[in-house]
């Protein structure tokens, strides 16, 4: 599923009423659709037929232009199906307006914004309706809401409030209240196409805007609904099909990933296989500080279904670890006081050609001895310039080793970090996994400017290291070296704790081990890692999950994808 530009999507519109999808047609699709997805009423039956939303109260707001149009749309929808509905509207010409006169035609009940002294009728109908359409400004918003908007915005945000801190405080003290998940949270404020101020490019939002509960989008999901602080005003986000071609954004580069499209590239499991067929992938991780980090490395990728993972580590720790990971081998590697040092490349020189695929990089640590072993290692020093290899040595200069599949994370990309020029040596394409902080280490860039632009400065470094990028947070962003963007649909405050970052490496080396293309390994290793942070939170909650919870979830996740859920 492609993700729009404000622009983009004017130009795919503009092509679709070309190709004889008026906008018309659009708009009816899009406000039925509105109608169809509002709480608490799912699946709201139209077409004449009255379904779920019989006496429930509706109050749509309306605004000038196009979210007007789909917001009058969806009332009468919502009309037909049986709940009262009333228009709030605020300039909006009504001559010639099609939407407007059916609405007439059924006497909903429609009151104007300038005839409301003091917004008194505003307020009451805020106090008495089950759901809010915000219909007000769409995708257009271009300049800071003022005037009478903002004060109707104003109203809004102090009514809704108002309401559910009522209602949770009588809930509390109802003695049939079965737990703290059913207190209300009505009423439900449902955008059209995007929450009224946020900006739909860049994620800005308006000191105005007012926080949905769900935004109903049309035809392709816009790329600031992924952008913070906007995306935090999103709510439930549904996508709604309103028939526009999908080949008119062929040309987009930007994509929301899917399950149907991490169902394709799961590695297959033919039943007679063996370790071999499944790959064998070495991870290098860990100090005396920072076993953990080992531990969820590997451990991850065996969860996905690795043949054989052998972890490569100091071998002062490897007893805290073999007791641990019983699934796992173990390489150990020479260090000094736990952790590694450069003398540690010899022996993996001799083990390297028998392993798919290498993670490098989590919890090893930032010593100096450390990051030389990894510089070394990757054959990127500071003063080499343009070479390309395993390390620095007669046999990569004859050709006799080669670097596997490569994945580089945490303490792997700050020892890249403190050599410059490290992308004109480093062997691609490989996959780095860097958070906001790592990013800005990497680039230069302010965490600030990474934040405002997490697909564009992903796509730019992905193109100018020629490397596969994975840029992490909430709606993990992954670029290859082509300009292809993905963006990962999941938001989840529980991944925000120590050791995730670990797991989703070694799920990556995983799949990369199992035979999956650098882009691909990247795509299908969020996705599976984010899935199972859901169904972790779904379980558990937001709060308290740790990364060891996601462990068990991967299988179960990579089968919920087999099987189509």
């Amino acid at each position: 599923m492609k993700v729009v530009t404000t622009e983009e999507m004017r130009r795919i519109e503009r092509e679709a009423d070309a190709g004889g999808l008026t906008y018309a047609t659009m708009m009816e699709n899009a406000g039925r659709a509105v109608a169809e997805a509002c709480p608490p009423f799912i699946p709201l039956k139209v077409g004449g037929e009255r379904g779920g939303a019989t006496d429930k109260r509706i109050l749509v707001l309306v605004g000038p232009g196009n979210n007007g149009g789909d917001g009058l749309v969806a009332g009468r929808y919502l009309h037909d199906a049986g709940a009262h509905v009333t228009f709030y509207v605020w300039k909006r010409r009504t001559e010639d307006d099609e939407n407007f006169r059916l609405a007439t035609e059924r006497d909903i009940p429609t009151l104007w914004a300038e005839e409301d002294d003091g917004f008194a009728t505003l307020r009451r109908l805020l106090g008495e309706s089950d759901v809010i359409i915000d219909a007000l400004l769409g995708t257009g918003v271009s300049r800071p809401i003022g005037g009478s908007l903002r004060e109707i915005l104003t109203v809004v945000e102090e009514e809704i409030r108002r309401r559910r801190e009522t209602e949770r405080k009588e809930a509390l003290f109802s003695p049939s209240l079965p737990s703290f998940a059913a207190l209300p949270s009505f009423p439900c404020l449902v955008a059209v196409d995007v929450p009224t101020g946020l900006d739909c490019d860049t994620g800005a939002i308006d000191p105005a805007a007012v926080p949905a509960d769900l935004t109903v989008t049309f035809g392709f999901p816009k790329r600031g609904q992924f952008l913070f602080p906007g995306a935090e005003y999103v709510g439930q986000l549904i996508v709604a099909d309103i028939e526009i071609p999908p080949h008119l954004a062929d040309d987009v580069q930007v994509e929301l990933a899917t399950p149907e499209m991490v169902r394709e590239l799961l590695p297959p499991r033919p039943l007679g296989a063996h370790k071999g067929t499944f790959g064998k992938a070495l991870v290098v991780a860990g100090s005396v500080n920072y076993t953990g980090a080992a531990y969820l490395a590997s451990a991850a990728a065996t969860r996905v279904g690795t043949g054989l993972v052998t972890l490569a580590l100091a071998e002062s720790i490897h007893p805290i670890l073999a007791s641990k990971l019983s699934e796992v081998t173990f390489l150990l590697l020479p260090q000094n006081l736990g952790v590694l040092i450069p003398d540690a490349i010899k022996v993996l020189g001799e083990k390297i050609q028998d392993y798919d695929a290498l993670l490098l990089g989590p919890g090893l640590g930032r010593e100096k001895e450390t990051v030389q072993f990894v510089q070394q290692l990757l054959n990127v020093e500071p003063g080499k310039r343009g070479r390309i290899g395993f390390l620095a040595s007669e046999e990569v200069a004859e050709g006799k080793l080669s670097l596997p599949l490569l994945v580089v994370d945490a303490d792997g990309l700050n020892a890249l970090a403190d050599t410059p020029h490290w992308w004109e040596q480093l062997k691609g394409p490989s996959i780095l996994t860097p958070h906001p902080g790592e990013m800005s280490r990497l680039t230069g860039l302010t965490v600030g400017e990474i934040e405002a632009d997490r697909p564009g400065v992903a796509r730019q470094m992905a193109e100018k290291w020629r490397q596969v990028v994975i840029l992490k947070g909430a709606y993990t962003v992954i670029a290859d070296p082509e300009g292809r963007v993905v963006i990962n649909p999941f938001a989840n405050p529980g991944l925000a704790t120590a050791g995730s970052g670990d797991v989703l490496a070694g799920a990556i080396v995983g799949f990369l081990a199992q035979g999956l293309e650098a882009d691909d390994a990247a795509l299908v290793g969020t996705y599976v890692h984010g899935l199972a942070g859901e169904l972790v939170r779904k379980e558990l909650g937001g709060a308290g999950m740790v990364a060891g919870d996601l462990l068990p979830m991967l299988p179960k996740t990579i089968k919920l994808l087999r099987e189509g859920g």
